[in-house]
């Protein structure tokens, strides 16, 4: 049996970046704030289906359904700030899981809207609210992953 060899510098020498820089952080700020911001609306604010009003900040009301827009915004954006080389999503295998997970949220996204979109979307949180927009937001999660695809080597 062949036996493997190692040059002097092999991938295990290289140097480890850290994991967590400020690019990081905003990364992960961004997407939390979307996610918050999209929860926010759609449990605090939102009027419930018992034909209730608008509950919550003025503002955030007078929004109604672009609060979804500026949610999935932030997420997509801190998604995307996460495909940099300095990020640990940028750079090495990171950027295959940002990638493939992205693909994949997106075509499940697709996938269960298309699924549940003739009986059963009044049941599924943020679904029901967005109706036909959640192509959109399916499609929204495959472009970031083409992000990641630009980081690609």
């Amino acid at each position: 049996m062949a036996k493997l060899k190692l040059s002097k510098k092999s991938d295990l020498d290289l140097p480890k970046e850290p994991i967590v820089t400020p690019r990081f952080g905003i990364a992960l700020l961004l997407i939390a704030l979307g996610i918050g911001w999209i929860a926010y609306y759609y449990v605090g604010v939102r009027p419930n289906e018992i034909g209730g009003d608008f509950t919550g900040p003025k503002p955030v009301q007078k929004l109604e359904g672009w609060n979804y827009l500026i949610g999935f915004i932030l997420l997509f954006a801190g998604l995307a700030f996460a495909a940099h080389p300095k990020t640990p999503l940028g750079r090495g295998r990171g950027v295959v899981i940002g990638m493939l997970g992205c693909f994949l949220i997106g075509l499940i996204w697709i996938c269960v809207f298309y699924v549940f979109a003739n009986d059963h979307l009044d049941k599924i949180w943020v679904f029901n609210d967005l109706g036909q927009k959640n192509l959109l937001v399916g499609i929204g999660f495959m472009a970031v992953g083409f992000t990641f695809a630009t980081k690609w080597e």
